[in-house]
């Protein structure tokens, strides 16, 4: 599974951004995709992952953030809505592929976003 970020970018808060992630490499259907962030001197964190039982955000984030799967296209976004500068991470997509014989995390190269104050 191959999966590639866009969309992050600098904007102030308050602002608006669409993260986007393009999965590519399998057939079928994804076990569960998310989005998860590191900012500088911080370990990465789940933002929001939707898997069959459901979705799920950080408390930090919901109400502000959205996570959505186009399967058919085979697209992975993340809608983000009121940033604040503490959203100010490299933003990284995942998705878990496999079956009974295991499963796999996959990541993308990840994408910056900025949030000036």
């Amino acid at each position: 599974v191959q999966l590639v970020e866009s969309g992050g970018g600098s904007v102030q808060a308050g602002g608006s951004l669409r993260l986007s992630c393009a999965a590519s490499g399998y057939s079928g259907s994804l076990n569960a995709v998310g989005w998860y962030r590191q900012a500088p001197g911080k370990q990465r964190e789940l933002v929001a992952r939707m898997a069959t039982g459901g979705t799920n955000y950080a408390d930090t984030v919901k109400g502000r953030f959205t996570i959505s799967f186009d399967n058919a296209k085979k697209m992975i976004h993340l809608q983000i809505n009121s940033l604040k500068p503490e959203d100010t991470a490299v933003y990284y997509c995942n998705a878990v592929y496999g079956d009974f014989g295991g499963e796999y995390d996959y990541w993308g190269p990840g994408t910056q976003v900025t949030v000036s104050s």
